[in-house]
């Protein structure tokens, strides 16, 4: 069973569409009250660590795992470390944010993610001086 869900799910998760209409999962997300995203969000995070998991223990390192770890589950492995610091209320609602505009409403999944993290980390108490902090590098997301 392991063998077929992870073609789907890695299917499901490179995939972006390029037309004007709504991705299936923004589409998704847009339907779901603020604790079913939290449950969403939290689901997501945990199934990439999972499938990051599976590939090394089955494929091993290197090629596609590399690859996934790199442009996927080091996010990821990010946000876990960062859990007692950035709440996951705090990224549903940049995550929100992200799809709010009109050009980002098709954008996959990962880059909300990514921009959810990024702004839910930074110094500031709105989102200009969250902005303005990330601009002019009084802060580095990601670096120690």
């Amino acid at each position: 069973m392991k063998k077929i869900i992870l073609p789907i799910l890695l299917s499901f998760l490179f995939s972006q569409t390029d037309s004007g209409t709504l991705s299936p999962v923004v589409t998704y997300w847009k339907t779901l009250t603020q604790e079913e995203k939290e449950t969403f969000l939290f689901s997501y995070i945990t199934q990439v660590y999972e499938t990051h998991s599976e590939l090394k223990n089955t494929v091993g390192y290197g090629g596609i795992t590399e690859w996934y770890y790199e442009n996927r589950a080091e996010m990821i492995y990010g946000i876990f470390d960062q859990l007692e610091k950035v709440r996951i209320s705090d990224m549903v609602q940049w995550i929100d944010e992200f799809y709010s505009h009109g050009e980002y409403a098709n954008k996959p999944f990962y880059e909300a993610l990514e921009f959810s993290y990024r702004f839910a980390e930074a110094a500031g108490s709105n989102m200009w001086e969250k902005y303005e902090n990330l601009k002019f590098d009084k802060i580095q997301p990601g670096k120690d």
